[in-house]
């Protein structure tokens, strides 16, 4: 009985560690083939000084198919962004060049490929609205969500969030 505690304990301090060196300023999202995003918030705590967000397309489809990407605005300014990406085309992968509006954006990724974009959170006010989403053109409507930095009881998790009931 003894060992069996002892082993559970090991356990515990093991998984428990795991869990304690997770980065909280980096997170993974998912796209597919679908057109969907694996979460639909992601939550950002305010001691991050920089955020690390990677997309994975986990679909099949080639990029000249079904190409994703990840962009960071102004709840807001996000129609706008959209509309400039049109006209900016595949060119720029449909995102505004020097648009002050974007705070993040990564390239257009196909299926089985991913990028990862790094961007400093000293514009980012908590308790603004933000929302990420994807240019590809008519992605947007369906391919969106809210980004939340500074939320007290609000963490990160590996592409999702929620709430922290500590």
């Amino acid at each position: 009985m003894t060992r069996i505690r002892g082993i559970a304990a090991v356990t515990a301090l093991l998984l428990g560690t795991g869990a304690a060196h997770a980065d909280p300023c980096k997170v993974t999202i998912e796209s597919n083939d679908q057109m969907q995003y694996s979460a639909h918030e992601l939550a950002i705590p305010p001691q991050c000084k920089q955020v690390e967000v990677t997309l994975r397309n986990v679909g099949k489809l080639p990029a000249k198919v079904m190409a994703h990407d990840w962009v960071l605005a102004r709840e807001s300014d996000m129609p706008a962004i959209v509309n400039a990406g049109l006209a900016a085309g595949l060119t720029h992968g449909f995102v505004p060049e020097h648009d002050p509006r974007v705070i993040a954006a990564t390239h257009l990724v196909g299926g089985g490929e991913s990028a990862t974009v790094r961007f400093s959170t000293a514009a980012l006010a908590p308790g603004d609205h933000y929302s990420f989403f994807c240019t590809s053109p008519g992605h947007s409507t369906v391919m969106r969500g809210r980004f939340l930095f500074g939320e007290p009881g609000r963490v990160a998790q590996a592409g999702k969030s929620r709430t922290n009931r500590q």
